[in-house]
């Protein structure tokens, strides 16, 4: 235990987890803190992470960057959703689109009385989804609510430049009196009992510090390197353990939503920036070779390559203590999940926020260590679960006769008793159970399940209370108020020129 009072913060690794970091810091901290930040190029940076989840929007407002800044300054687009196609059969889509579906009626979620209309097929269940069919009409308008409607309003993430968005928050951060040194770390000085008392650069300088954020990314330098927490391995459930990231040009139409394709060995993405697109292949190495993934990747483009194919080397999982001593690790140096919900920019800024909840005042104190790794390891083996569903329940053909595919491997596989617990409650009942700070939403769940082939056998009885004239009626007026507010909305493009 350090009884010492926390003034001097050093963070390890810029890159957009280090500047988030140092800038949520600096804004909340203001003079309580001196916050030195040491990058240098021979870190190096993964810089593939353009797709985000709603809640960065929370961090901005915060940090009191305003969107029509955010989306100018990073070129952004808006996402509202991700688009599976082939993830349950080949030739099938669905989308997780953000935000509600339907409208809920007292206790009784939306999707209940939908099941209760007998319904044609999975598919009717996205006319419901106003995130759906603005994202599927290419449309967008940044509304608080459907005026003269029961519906919430639109609920919204981001396409954006990752390296653009890093230089805003260093900018942001280094008149907040934030420190930036340039530099490569050569060594890493201890204490007698194991704390972080400096490290030193190449140049020879020496920088001291009462606390140490990992942003090191893949390296670790301190978490793991230094510190040697041990690492948790999930590759077991999770097999893909390479990616390759390609640039290309932007097309026409930019399209609000995130596609993520699955192939034979595993799965494509495609980001639509303003002024390019981001493509990458995140695959398994024991079903297809390097080269031929590249290919694969270089293939599928839907426009002219602008960079060259980066690769990136991965083991999915996650440390086992992501605070050790006084040392917290933040971004990829604390875990890695592949990007399928796009959620590494999520983990940077959950982190964060979590550690100025329990940052360590007057010295750090043990407790705090352990709820915060408490909720480091809960949430990432959430979102572990989350995306494990989507390979256990793919329904893919096998297309060697010769070995088992990484899709049948997939859905043949042991996976955590706590997403087996979900799915067979969702198959039997309709019902999905949550912990109260999980991330993802019932509606999330809902939408893969059914959307890779589980329909429940039974809904709520509580849904049985409306009759079935209503019930239509309910059905068709909820149709009906998306289709209004989709056809007012102007043009995804159209309204990311006006800003």
């Amino acid at each position: 235990m350090n009884n010492n009072k926390i003034k001097d913060i050093v963070i390890v690794g810029g890159g957009t987890s280090g500047w988030m970091a140092a800038a949520m810091l600096a804004r909340l901290f203001k003079s309580q803190l001196n916050i030195t930040l040491v990058e240098s190029d021979d870190i190096g940076t993964i810089g593939v992470g353009e797709a985000t989840i709603p809640p960065l929007q929370l961090f901005n407002l915060v940090l009191g960057i305003k969107e029509a800044d955010f989306i100018k300054q990073t070129q952004a687009t808006f996402k509202l959703g991700i688009e599976f196609e082939n993830w349950g059969k080949q030739g099938q889509s669905y989308m997780h689109a953000f935000g509600n579906i339907g409208k809920d009626i007292g206790f009784t979620q939306f999707h209940h009385y939908w099941l209760k209309s007998n319904p044609h097929q999975a598919s009717d269940f996205w006319q419901y989804s106003l995130n759906y069919q603005a994202a599927k009409h290419n449309k967008f308008d940044a509304i608080d609510s459907v005026a003269g409607s029961p519906l919430a309003g639109i609920t919204h993430a981001y396409h954006f430049d990752a390296g653009l968005y890093a230089n805003l928050l260093r900018n942001y951060s280094e008149n907040l009196a934030v420190k930036r040194i340039e530099g490569l770390i050569t060594s890493t000085q201890l204490s007698k009992d194991g704390h972080i008392e400096s490290i030193t650069l190449a140049d020879n300088q020496c920088i001291k510090g009462d606390f140490f954020i990992d942003c090191s990314g893949f390296a670790a330098l301190l978490i793991e390197q230094q510190l040697q927490v041990g690492y948790e391995n999930w590759q077991h459930w999770l097999p893909c353990d390479s990616a390759y990231a390609v640039q290309c040009e932007r097309v026409e139409n930019i399209t609000p939503y995130t596609r993520s394709i699955a192939h034979n060995a595993g799965w494509q993405w495609r980001i639509p920036l303003q002024k390019r697109t981001g493509n990458g292949l995140v695959y398994c190495s024991q079903f297809i070779s390097d080269d031929d993934a590249k290919a694969l990747l270089l293939k599928n483009l839907d426009a002219k390559p602008i960079t060259e194919p980066r690769k990136i080397q991965f083991t999915t999982g996650r440390r086992k203590q992501q605070w050790h001593k006084n040392c917290v690790a933040i971004g990829l140096s604390s875990g890695f999940l592949e990007p399928l919900e796009s959620t590494s920019l999520h983990l940077v800024q959950s982190a964060i926020i979590r550690l100025t909840k329990l940052f360590p005042h007057q010295g750090i104190q043990q407790a705090n260590i352990d709820e915060f790794n408490r909720q480091s390891a809960l949430e990432f083996e959430q979102i572990r679960d989350f995306i494990i569903l989507h390979y256990h329940l793919n329904q893919r053909s096998n297309d060697s006769t010769e070995q088992a595919d990484l899709w049948q491997q997939c859905r043949e596989m042991d996976i955590p008793e706590s997403l087996i617990n979900k799915i067979n409650l969702f198959k039997a009942t309709g019902t999905v159970t949550r912990n109260q700070d999980e991330l993802f939403t019932e509606a999330a769940w809902v939408q893969v399940m059914l959307g890779q082939g589980i329909m429940p056998l039974d809904h709520n009885p509580l849904a049985n209370s409306i009759q079935p004239q209503e019930l239509s009626e309910f059905l068709a007026n909820v149709k009906a108020i998306i289709k209004r507010a989709v056809d007012n909305m102007p043009e995804h493009e159209q309204f990311i020129q006006r800003l």
